[in-house]
């Protein structure tokens, strides 16, 4: 086995059964903050104890692991092509070893051959970059999480959501409460405001690769993320939907240009199996150092 390869299959086995240590600081934070004796005090000791297991068996966190997302960035030169190849063959890998579910079905036959490889799976978005190394970072995104994101267009009448912060705010909060617990909460929303349809969904995941403790550098931003995880937190939906104060674990926001017709706001939701994990490679392709 080359060693891109090997990388990249420890990237995958490493994802799908170990959270970040950020994402594992905020879920022992928010079952400190449950009501003693309460349910959701009990969902957040179930999870709590998912995640050790999982850790400890080395074996998937959650039983859907999700849409395959490599995010690449690299320097100039750098073979798309062989890394593209690689990627695909530690799929194959990772599914036949157990890493990953048999998870990728086609969409016109419904069958699933079992590779979790076929057309737009895995999902690989190439950047180029001025420095030497390769960075890789790849996000699971299970089925649940995804079915509650939300796109909407301001103005929203319906939401009295005009075409400014305080509307994308209004918004973000309604896609929260219509997710209640179906999308496993406590959750992550990454949201882009503006961009195209297409884009504004594609910048609302890369906000999902922040850490959770980072700190938005635009200040209107980093105040309406404070803002949405306050607000949601006070809507009593809490773990899984069973009440509680911890309905979100954070949410990353971004702003990306529009044309003057539309003013889209793209919501992504990401489940309490915050499965992300990013190394940076070496020439050999294997990994010099662990992101998260």
């Amino acid at each position: 086995m080359n060693s891109l390869l090997e990388s990249l299959l420890e990237l995958i086995r490493r994802t799908s059964a170990e959270i970040p240590d950020d994402v594992q600081r905020a879920i022992l934070a928010a079952l400190e903050a449950e009501k003693k004796g309460t349910i959701a005090e009990g969902a957040m000791k179930i999870i709590e104890a998912n995640i050790a297991l999982a850790k400890q068996k080395s074996q998937p966190i959650c039983q859907d692991t999700g849409s395959v997302l490599f995010y690449v960035d690299g320097p100039r030169g750098f073979d798309l092509l062989q890394f593209e190849d690689a990627a695909r063959e530690a799929v194959k890998l990772a599914t036949k070893k157990g890493y990953l579910r048999q998870n990728s079905v086609d969409s016109i036959t419904g069958k699933n051959d079992g590779t979790n490889v076929g057309p737009g799976a895995p999902t690989i978005h190439f950047h180029q970059h001025p420095e030497s190394e390769v960075t890789v970072r790849l996000m699971l995104k299970g089925g649940g999480c995804e079915n509650v994101g939300a796109q909407y267009s301001l103005p929203h009448e319906k939401l009295h959501a005009d075409r400014d912060l305080d509307g994308c705010r209004k918004v973000i909060l309604d896609a929260v409460l219509q997710a209640q617990g179906k999308g496993c909460g406590p959750g992550v929303l990454g949201v882009c405001i503006g961009g195209d349809r297409a884009t504004g969904y594609e910048f609302s995941k890369v906000q999902l690769l922040r850490p959770l403790d980072d700190r938005n550098p635009v200040p209107e931003l980093a105040a309406l993320e404070d803002d949405i995880v306050r607000t949601s937190n006070e809507l009593g939906i809490g773990p899984m939907g069973f009440g509680g104060k911890t309905t979100l674990l954070g949410a990353k926001i971004c702003a990306a240009n529009r044309v003057p017709a539309s003013f889209f706001v793209s919501v992504s939701y990401m489940c309490w199996a915050y499965r992300r994990q990013g190394v940076t490679l070496d020439a050999q392709g294997k990994i010099t150092r662990w992101l998260y």
